[in-house]
């Protein structure tokens, strides 16, 4: 899988001391069969990378003979069932107790240069969701991005880092089903060695992804040095 492009320079940042924007998404290309790939760069620097488009949707699994035929006798598989997961349907909602976040979902696509575009960088209370991608409850890893900190202040993913083991993440769906997630765990990585496999990588089953930007901000370089990624599972659905 190709390994995350370096942020370029921010020119639009003049006050290193002012609330900072939160990065925009990246989608560069990857090996077939590893899945997607994301990586958080600033808002200002949209026009300084233009990491290519994403990888052409995997072509579906040969079908299995016709129940007629001698050969479509398959043996009894001995491992266990795939883990539930829902259909297909669009998040409206996101709900984090643990960190008072409530906040409504913005669809994030990919821009004419080949970028994920990022959130709208004047809502400090709205988070993206890669509408191409996996839906939240979908199998698949479903990648739901927010903003840190904006020009006007502390953003909705700002305490994201605080979340534990076990905590919850419910998200409404258009469908009127909430898919509960439960956390797995909450990581910080260097944006200069971000472990794309790990986190961007297809799954069997319905997993969630929330990242932000974290760790200390480079003066130099007008940019946070870190991402935070929490990994989650899907755990339940219940109707709205």
């Amino acid at each position: 899988m190709a390994a995350p492009q370096a942020p370029g320079p921010d020119s639009s940042r003049t006050a290193p001391d002012s609330a900072t924007l939160g990065r925009a998404l990246l989608w560069p290309a990857a090996a077939a069969g590893l899945g997607m790939l994301l990586i958080y760069n600033s808002i200002g620097s949209q026009a300084d990378d233009k990491p290519p488009a994403p990888p052409a949707a995997v072509a579906p699994a040969a079908s299995a003979p016709a129940a007629s035929s001698p050969a479509a006798v398959v043996p009894k598989q001995s491992s266990p069932s795939p883990s539930p997961a829902l259909t297909r349907s669009v998040p409206t909602r996101l709900r984090i107790p643990a960190i008072a976040v409530d906040a409504p979902f913005t669809p994030l696509s990919i821009g004419a240069g080949g970028r994920l575009n990022a959130p709208p960088p004047n809502d400090k209370n709205l988070v993206g969701w890669f509408k191409d991608g996996a839906t939240p409850g979908e199998r698949g890893a479903s990648i739901v991005a927010g903003h840190v900190d904006t020009t006007t202040g502390p953003a909705v993913f700002l305490q994201l880092r605080f979340l534990r083991p076990g905590s919850t993440v419910d998200i409404t769906r258009a469908d009127g089903v909430v898919a509960t997630f439960k956390v797995d765990s909450v990581e910080k990585f260097s944006k200069a060695k971000f472990p794309d496999k790990r986190v961007y990588a297809d799954t069997p089953d319905a997993q969630l992804r929330l990242i932000t930007c974290g760790g200390d901000y480079d003066r130099k370089a007008k940019d946070y040095v870190d991402n935070v990624v929490v990994f989650a599972h899907f755990d339940s659905a219940k109707k709205a």
